[in-house]
């Protein structure tokens, strides 16, 4: 055990061995995206046994999933200020039949899945910070958990979330890859673009000047548009490209799907207009045609230093003998979502490494770290004015 001292001068411990326990059974239950059922179930009746009232969403419905979001309140005593923490319950592929082995201080996968420590290292540091709290009746302001499903894959449980099921006023994700000690400040908005390309059919053989390639159409734009890095704040990538039925047909119909990114808004409306008019010139030019969809998927995070959400996370992480830290992401998460629905929230660091890899681990110092941080979050919270 881990024993934590108050600045009231009392002490109370992060039970390790439990942590690590409920940990390694967590990574056990297969809960791939949209596939989250028995995790649910798991994770409902711990919060249900602690007390905490548990309500299901209708997200699973609405996302062709089996489970929903869980939103589970845990009363305070009216003092500070009311927050919530959040994690999901999904893992990517291949998280069917995780075999973890503890090397030390290290948990890892076997080597043929990932480990699921994404994001079920979250899950059990929430559940070990609560259990804490009501076996040393710990004061706390009001706590909500919010345990989303199907984050990833386009982090589609938060966006069945509206804003006036929660009460609180901010919160923390439990879900960024950074060290313990790390606090997610920046992170990009994203679109996704697809594009239909159509041409026209003809023998490549006996008279293909008659046809209209759709796979040159999108290879000569996608050669023109700008990819990759565009500058410190931009990126942008067409990831699938799908067209054509025989070597002796030119192709009449080729589907795109790409995105971008950005920590500006204004630099990624630019981007997503320049990958967009580059579609329709080019297929312009060939006498092709082609079909757009754009889509926002997330906005921009973009908190000040100042802000009570960022200076909780930074006091709490200090009290725990913590250098924290201020980070931009170009990934994106719950986070963005919440941000989206007027609710001010950090995403903390927990430590993962090699993450959607079999190469997945985590380490137990910091679960344990991680739990006292959750802590030490919940009483700056509280003394909050």
């Amino acid at each position: 055990m881990a024993t934590i001292i108050g600045k009231d001068g009392g002490s109370f411990m992060v039970n390790t061995s439990r942590l690590v326990h409920e940990f390694l059974t967590m990574v056990q239950i297969d809960s791939p995206s949209r596939q989250e059922r028995a995790m649910a179930d798991w994770y409902k009746a711990r919060l249900i046994e602690l007390g905490l009232t548990v309500e299901e969403d209708e997200a699973g419905k609405a996302i062709n999933g089996t489970a929903g979001n869980l939103i589970a309140r845990l009363p305070g005593d009216g003092q500070g200020m009311p927050i919530f923490f959040s994690a999901h319950l999904d893992t990517v592929e291949p998280g069917r039949g995780i075999r973890p082995l503890i090397e030390g201080d290290i948990i890892r996968s076997a080597g043929d899945t990932i480990l699921g420590g994404d994001d079920k290292a979250g899950l059990a540091v929430i559940l070990e910070a609560i259990r804490i709290i009501k076996e040393n009746n710990l004061p706390h302001g009001e706590i909500e958990l919010v345990i989303t499903v199907a984050e990833e894959c386009g982090l589609l449980g938060a966006k069945q979330l509206h804003r006036q099921q929660l009460q609180s006023i901010a919160g923390f994700v439990l879900d960024a890859g950074g060290p313990v000690g790390s606090i997610v400040v920046r992170g990009p908005a994203q679109t996704k673009i697809e594009a239909t390309i159509r041409g026209k059919a003809a023998h490549a053989g006996v008279e293909p000047e008659k046809g209209i390639s759709a796979i040159q159409v999108a290879a000569r734009a996608i050669d023109r548009m700008p990819l990759g890095r565009i500058d410190a704040e931009t990126t942008a990538n067409i990831g699938v490209i799908e067209g054509g039925k025989a070597t002796n047909i030119i192709p009449d119909m080729v589907n795109l799907k790409g995105e971008a990114r950005s920590l500006d808004p204004r630099k990624l409306h630019a981007q997503t207009k320049q990958m967009t008019t580059i579609l329709e010139q080019t297929a312009q030019e060939f006498g092709a045609y082609v079909q757009l969809t754009v889509e926002d998927l997330y906005p921009e995070i973009n908190l000040k230093p100042e802000e009570p959400v960022v200076q909780i996370a930074r006091q709490a992480i200090q009290a725990c003998g913590l250098t924290p830290s201020l980070d931009s992401t170009g990934g994106g998460s719950d986070a963005n979502i919440f941000i989206g629905l007027g609710l001010p929230t950090a995403n903390l660091g927990i430590g993962m490494q090699n993450v959607h890899s079999v190469e997945e681990k985590m380490a137990i110092s910091d679960l344990v770290k991680l739990t006292e941080v959750v802590l030490a979050i919940v009483k700056t919270a509280h003394d909050w004015r």
